[in-house]
């Protein structure tokens, strides 16, 4: 049977691929996860028991750890979800980021070729490292246009500086060891399990909660939305049939701007969740100072993953904040242990606590 090590499968994309991957696949996972304010032991509560599935709580930049992990269960795989990702953190605490991005990926990287260079024929053959990546790399977008495989990086922020690092080191392994790596670079997810400091999960707790729905700026700002369901799909389509060395681009085919994201889940809290008061969520919507700078529009081209691999992506927009809706409403005791610990809704990325947060 083959195994994957998953790093950061206790996140919110990686706990998904955790899950997905157990379902769906003849596969072995070897999880490791720190644990940290985004990993969550509750998303993997129903495979806890499961015979293909082990967790090891540790620290990607503990050489010794990946090490004996790779030695032990000689994964056919390497897929690196391990990240801190919110923007707003990365401007109050910028080294945390590299640490965690930069230099754990490094570790990750000369643990894998160490590996990789002690396999064997097939098993040598078959090894891939995957790198999973994120469209801020490439900064902003103007009006038209979308990102792609050959977009010139530009990050903006320190997260984005920091995995914009991480993958110039993963395509550095391929290109002077010949590690064989993948990378994708997805749009912004959403979807269960995600934390509550990103912006669609937070606009539904807040809009349960009757609390303020705050909105950087003019909300105008442009994401491209992806189910994480799809974006798993994907990772799992790239690790068995790309290319090494290649890169792809994620996609959700979904461009829309913070307030009409904030405005349909308001419309589907009104009709899910009636306010007892009788008004309307939306009226809970208030303009706070924008984010540093804060990227005004985002867009992936997915067209190589489409036309090399066939992938696109199945859940629409609406649907998928329907099913997202849903799935909080039925899976209030998740939230409500993930607010047990020290994130409180507060807004990140000023230097200071100030009202509430979104990350857009």
């Amino acid at each position: 049977m083959k195994s994957w090590l998953v790093t950061g499968g206790a996140g919110f994309i990686g706990g998904n691929f955790v899950l997905r991957a157990l379902a769906r696949q003849d596969v072995e996972i070897i999880n490791l996860d720190n644990l940290t304010y985004a990993g969550n032991l509750d998303t993997l509560v129903s495979v806890a028991n499961h015979p293909r599935h082990h967790f090891y709580h540790g620290d990607i930049c503990d050489t010794k750890l990946v090490s004996e992990l790779l030695a032990k269960h000689r994964p056919a795989a390497l897929i690196n979800f391990a990240a801190e990702s919110h923007v707003d953190r990365s401007i109050d605490s910028p080294a945390e980021f590299i640490l965690t991005n930069v230099n754990g990926t490094l570790n990750l990287l000369e643990c894998a070729l160490a590996h990789w260079q002690s396999l064997r024929d097939v098993e040598k053959a078959s090894f891939r490292y995957l790198q999973v990546s994120t469209d801020e790399v490439f900064g902003s977008l103007g009006i038209e246009g979308a990102f792609s495989e050959s977009t010139a990086y530009a990050p903006n922020s320190p997260y984005a500086a920091s995995k914009a690092a991480a993958d110039h080191l993963v395509r550095a392994f391929n290109r002077t060891f010949d590690l064989p790596t993948l990378t994708t670079n997805c749009s912004n997810n959403y979807g269960p399990y995600q934390f509550p400091e990103k912006l669609i999960p937070l606009m539904i707790l807040n809009g349960l909660a009757r609390r303020s729905l705050p909105v950087y700026g003019d909300g105008l700002q442009v994401r491209d939305w992806l189910h994480v369901h799809d974006h798993c799909d994907a990772i799992e389509l790239v690790l068995q049939s790309g290319k090494p060395g290649d890169v792809y681009s994620i996609g959700g085919n979904a461009e829309h701007t913070n307030l009409e994201v904030i405005h349909a889940l308001c419309g589907l809290l009104d009709q899910k969740k009636p306010r007892q008061d009788g008004q309307i969520h939306a009226d809970l919507i208030s303009s706070v100072s924008d984010r540093p700078g804060h990227d005004r529009r985002y867009a992936i081209d997915f067209s190589k993953l489409n036309n090399e691999l066939g992938w696109h992506p199945k859940v629409d927009f609406k649907t998928g904040l329907e099913m997202t809706i849903d799935w909080y409403l039925a899976n209030g005791y998740w939230t409500d242990r993930v607010l047990d610990g020290s994130y409180r809704g507060e807004r990140l990325g000023l230097g200071h606590a100030s009202g509430s947060m979104t990350e857009q």
